[in-house]
């Protein structure tokens, strides 16, 4: 398995490792990353072997930095051969983004059947150019065939972590959990594993619109790289409303506390509002290939299954929107159900169908 870069490419491929460990305890699974990269951390943590490529992301806006991109490309692949040749695999799966490049292309070179994963309604740079080899494209939006293969491509999902889903608390439970009032309405804001830097402005500049909110408290998901920044900003507001933190490990309690959230769209974080039902801001980053993310946002936007604010709005519109919707419980039971009504559920289930499909019609 290949890929990486952020959680939105780590987790699905995580829990598709999750679904081929369930069914099939004896197989073999190794993960391919980038070096220096965040998925060197998480797939350790999670029980599997990793081997880091040296490969780098194109820079789109500092072209001379472009010829270190091709040395380590060149470097990639020849590591990546030289890992198919000892491991040996019966099929290479790849989650996307520029870490499963050298790896699937190799395979691809040496015959070994290969299945994409595209979280995205906005296909990924490297997952176009794999699909003409791809013997499967496993999609979690309708009309990728403008992207793919119409014959290749499959409607699963996204995988998302199963503990999500298997939450037995109350939401007043959830709350206690998670250091805040069991009784008041929760906004939970997230940023991603890394934080969003326009998110966070947004909340520090509204911070006395929110300590004036009657009623309301918020969750607040910094990240590691704003947490110093956000937290000296909220003990010099007084606010006594907002609890702060760099990181949630527990997101299927902070998820459960949670009347409203307020998240970047990623494709990962959209799955999840889906299969949980749960209102949202989606507070599209531009800083992503193909501006992805705002595609994300407004595949959800134009089904009134979530709010949009752009990034460009957010330090003046963010703060006023998340307090006016989550006072208003029509909205956010309408936004609740059309969001869930949008969720394709048992993406790795149905994914790892396929992987089981394509090895049994190599050995045929």
């Amino acid at each position: 398995m290949s890929g990486g870069g952020t959680g939105g490419h780590i987790f699905p491929a995580l829990s598709i490792a999750g679904e081929v460990s369930r069914r099939h305890p004896d197989w073999g699974i190794l993960f391919v990353g980038a070096e220096g990269r965040m998925e060197m951390e998480k797939v350790p943590a999670a029980g599997y072997k990793i081997i880091g490529l040296p490969v780098s992301g194109f820079d789109r806006k500092r072209l001379w930095r472009n010829v270190g991109v091709g040395i380590k490309l060149l470097k990639s692949l020849s590591k990546a051969r030289a890992i198919l040749k000892e491991f040996k695999p019966d099929i290479a799966i790849g989650v996307g983004g520029y870490a499963s490049g050298p790896m699937l292309k190799a395979a691809q070179k040496q015959g070994i059947p290969t299945l994409l994963q595209e979280q995205n309604s906005y296909a990924g740079v490297t997952n176009k150019l794999l699909a003409a080899k791809a013997e499967c494209i496993c999609v979690a939006y309708e009309g990728m065939e403008r992207f793919f293969p119409k014959e290749k491509i499959v409607l699963t999902g996204n995988p998302v972590r199963r503990n999500l889903l298997q939450c037995g608390a109350t939401p007043e439970q959830a709350r206690q959990a998670m250091g805040v009032d069991p009784s008041k309405k929760t906004i939970l804001i997230i940023g991603g594993s890394l934080g969003a830097r326009t998110v966070n402005n947004a909340i520090i500049a509204g911070l006395k619109q929110i300590g004036d909110a009657y009623g309301i408290q918020v969750i607040w998901q910094t990240g590691k790289l704003y947490d110093q920044q956000c937290r000296e900003a909220l003990e010099a507001s007084g606010v006594k409303n907002v609890v702060q933190m760099p990181f949630i490990t527990n997101m299927d309690m902070a998820y459960k506390a949670a009347d409203l959230v307020v998240s970047r769209a990623g494709a990962s974080s959209i799955s999840e509002l889906q299969l949980l039902g749960k209102p949202a801001i989606l507070v599209p980053s531009p800083n992503v290939a193909e501006d992805h993310q705002t595609k994300n946002a407004q595949a959800l936007a134009s089904r009134d299954a979530a709010i949009m604010v752009t990034d460009a709005d957010a330090v003046n519109m963010l703060v006023g929107t998340m307090l006016d919707t989550a006072n208003d419980s029509e909205l956010l039971a309408s936004l609740g159900r059309n969001v869930e009504q949008m969720a394709l559920r048992d993406a790795a289930e149905h994914i790892v169908d396929e992987v089981e499909r394509i090895i049994n019609d190599k050995k045929a």
